[in-house]
C-alpha cells in the first residue's frame, strides 16, 4: 500500500486491486482541495482501475532506459517489479503536486545536490550520463522514453523570467530536468530540442528556461511546476485529462482530445486566449515536423485544484522527421495524420471559433518567420560543430518543408 500526498498533505491510499489493477481511496472527510486530480474529486467510494494505475498515478512513471535501470536495481530485492513497485521508488520526487510514500513514512523528497555548471561544461558525456542515472534514477518521477533525470542544482533556481528563488532552508526538492539521448538511435537530440525551443520562443510560445551543454550531450530545463518559494503547482497531462493510459497516448485527435479537453478543464477567464495559444502550439508542432506531439506532450498547470487551470508551457519539442523521414502527426487533425496545409489549419481554427482568418493566418506567418530566423542560428552552430552537420541539415530540410506547407 502507498500513501498519496497532495500539496504536502495526506490525501488517500493506493493499493493493488484484484489480479492486475489498483484502487485509490481518499482519507475520510478529506478537504476537496486535496483532490489528487482534476478528474478524480474526493468521494466515499474508492476509485478502482481494472488494469494498472489510474492515469494520474501513471503520469510520471519513467519509461525506456530509466525504467529498465530501476527494474534491474529493484526487481531482485522485491521479487517482482510492477507499476506500483516503480511508483514506490520514484514517488517521493515527481513533476506536479502529488507525492507517494509508504504508509509508515513521512513526506521527504530530498534529492542530492548537483551542479548545473558541471553538466553544461562537461566533456565526458557518456560517463556523466551514467553517473547521473546512477545517482538520480530513484528520485526521477518523470515520464518519457528519452533518458532524463530530475536533479537539484547547487546554485538554486531562477523561477523563469528572471525571478530568483526564495526557497526555505529546508527545501530539498529537484529544481531541473536533465535530458540525454542515445547517439546510436537519435544523434544530437538535445541540440535538436534546443533549437526547437529557440524557434518556439520566437514564434510566441512560452517555454521553460533551458540550456544546452557545451558538447551538446544534454539539455537542462528548469521545472515549470516549481514556484520560486519552493512549492509546487499542479500539473496534469492530456492522457490524465482524457482518462487514457500512457500506452494510449497516440489515440485521438487534436480537435477533441486536446483542444476540446483543454476548454473543458481550463475553467479560466483567459480560456479564449489560451485556446488560441494552443492552436499556435499545434501549428508549431506541424511546422517543425514533430511526430511525437501526443497526449502526454500537452498539459495544464494550476495553483490549486479548485482554481483555474492554464495551458502549460510548451515542452518536448523535437523535429522527429530528422530521424524518421516518413513520420506523421501523433494525433489526427481533420481525420488524418498527414501534415496539414496552412489552409487546413486555418479551417480547423475557424471551425472552432479560435479567431478570424486574419488572426489565424498571422499565427502561421509568425511561425514561418520564427523558423526562418532560427534556421540561421542552426547554420552558424553547424559551422562550429561539424559533427552536427548531418542532423542539422536534416532539421533545416524538414523546417523548409514545414514552412512551405504552412504557406499552401
Amino acid at each position: 500500500m502507498i500513501r498519496v500526498w497532495a500539496d504536502n498533505q495526506a490525501s488517500g491510499v493506493l493499493d493493488r486491486f484484484e489480479s492486475r489493477g489498483s484502487s485509490f481511496s481518499y482519507e475520510r472527510a478529506v478537504d476537496p482541495s486535496l483532490a489528487i486530480s482534476l478528474t478524480m474529486p474526493p468521494r466515499t467510494a474508492s476509485w478502482n482501475t481494472s488494469v494498472g494505475l489510474a492515469p494520474i498515478f501513471e503520469m510520471n512513471l519513467p519509461e525506456g532506459a530509466l525504467r529498465e535501470r530501476l527494474r534491474l536495481a529493484f526487481a531482485k530485492a522485491t521479487g517482482s517489479f510492477d507499476e506500483i513497485d516503480l511508483l514506490s521508488v520514484v514517488g517521493r520526487s515527481q513533476i506536479g503536486r502529488i507525492r507517494f510514500t509508504s504508509l509508515e513514512d513521512g513526506l521527504d523528497e530530498a534529492v542530492p545536490f548537483q551542479s548545473i555548471d558541471e553538466i553544461l561544461t562537461s566533456q565526458r558525456s557518456g560517463e556523466l550520463y551514467r553517473y547521473l542515472i546512477d545517482r538520480f534514477a530513484s528520485s526521477s518521477g518523470i515520464s518519457g522514453v528519452q533518458p532524463k533525470v530530475l536533479i537539484r542544482d547547487e546554485t538554486g533556481f531562477t523561477g523563469g523570467a528572471g525571478k530568483k528563488s526564495n526557497f526555505s532552508e529546508t527545501f530539498r526538492g529537484a529544481t531541473h530536468i536533465v535530458k540525454f539521448y542515445d547517439s546510436g538511435e537519435y544523434p544530437h537530440l538535445a541540440t535538436n530540442e534546443y533549437f526547437c525551443l529557440k524557434a518556439a520562443e520566437a514564434a510566441g510560445l512560452t517555454v521553460p528556461p533551458y540550456h544546452l551543454a557545451e558538447d551538446g550531450s544534454a539539455l537542462v530545463m528548469e521545472r515549470f511546476d516549481l514556484r520560486p518559494d519552493g512549492t509546487y503547482r499542479g500539473f496534469e497531462d492530456f492522457c490524465v485529462l482524457n482518462g487514457r493510459r500512457t500506452d494510449q497516448k497516440y489515440s485521438g485527435s487534436y480537435e477533441t482530445r486536446v483542444l476540446r479537453r483543454f476548454q473543458q478543464f481550463a475553467n479560466s477567464p483567459t480560456v479564449t486566449d489560451e485556446s488560441l495559444q494552443l492552436f499556435r502550439l499545434i501549428v508549431f508542432n506541424c511546422a517543425i515536423r514533430n511526430g511525437d506531439a501526443h497526449l502526454k506532450n500537452f498539459g495544464v498547470v494550476y495553483d490549486a485544484v479548485q482554481c483555474a487551470a492554464h495551458l502549460a508551457p510548451a515542452y518536448d519539442l523535437v523535429t522527429t522527421t530528422a530521424y524518421i523521414p516518413k513520420d506523421r502527426m501523433a494525433l489526427t487533425l481533420n481525420g488524418s495524420t498527414e501534415w496539414p496545409s496552412g489552409k487546413e489549419l486555418v479551417r480547423f481554427g475557424e471551425a472552432r471559433s479560435l479567431g478570424s482568418p486574419r488572426v489565424l493566418k498571422s499565427i502561421l506567418e509568425q511561425t514561418c518567420d520564427a523558423l526562418s530566423r532560427t534556421a540561421s542560428l542552426i547554420k552558424a552552430h553547424m559551422k562550429s560543430k561539424p559533427a552536427l552537420r548531418e542532423v542539422g541539415s536534416r532539421i533545416l530540410h524538414e523546417w523548409n518543408e514545414g514552412i512551405a506547407e504552412l504557406r499552401r
